[in-house]
């Protein structure tokens, strides 16, 4: 049995796209994050933090994007999302994977957010750098871990999408344009922003 906790048109989304594209049936439950006191306070159990997304399968709990995606693309290796311990191609992908979560997150979080700090005080760097790093990245590459589709793009192409069609808070460059071109043909998205509008407007998929 796998559970999911979502809330519409929040970073949850990401993981949704990958549970369509792994194929596995899965239960959804909506999490409000959007109230007064934000999710529910018995919700604490299963996220410290009281955030989305996180996931329970077969009774084991999983929270944060980068942990599900690797989690749940190993736990069924069938769907081909991940590349196997042994592949070199491995390093790469949990690279971007970590990256979208760790550094690309926050950077859109405070260039949206208009949070000035010194980028040298902080983990995730500069605005600038991460722009430079994935516009390179990108150009040589298709996809986020290389030359194939894998879990890491479901949060690397979530979250270019977000953060420059959304609410602007990353460049309108050709390259991730091209990029997203790429990932947005794939049917399970297509399905993900079905899904997701409908729950927008607080019907359960």
């Amino acid at each position: 049995m796998l559970t999911f906790y979502h809330a519409p048109q929040s970073r949850s989304f990401g993981v949704l796209w990958l549970l369509e594209e792994l194929g596995q049936p899965y239960r959804m439950e909506m999490i409000d994050i959007r109230g007064k006191s934000g999710a529910p306070e018995d919700y604490r159990a299963i996220q410290p933090h009281k955030k989305v997304p996180a996931v329970i399968h077969d009774g084991i709990i999983v929270t944060e994007r980068a942990a599900i995606c690797i989690y749940l693309a190993d736990a069924f290796p069938q769907a081909g999302l991940a590349p196997a311990l042994s592949d070199p191609a491995r390093a790469a992908y949990l690279t971007a994977l970590v990256y979208t979560d760790a550094v690309l997150d926050p950077i859109i979080a405070t260039k949206a957010t208009g949070i000035a700090y010194v980028p040298q005080h902080f983990s995730f760097g500069s605005h600038e750098d991460t722009v430079a790093y994935l516009e390179k990245r990108l150009a040589n590459h298709d996809f986020a871990a290389g030359d194939r589709f894998s879990a890491a793009d479901t949060q690397l192409g979530s979250g270019i999408h977000f953060g420059m069609n959304i609410i602007g808070a990353l460049p309108r460059l050709p390259v991730f344009e091209a990029y997203l071109a790429r990932v947005f043909s794939r049917p399970a998205l297509q399905r993900t922003l079905e899904k997701d509008g409908v729950l927008e407007e607080g019907q359960v998929a």
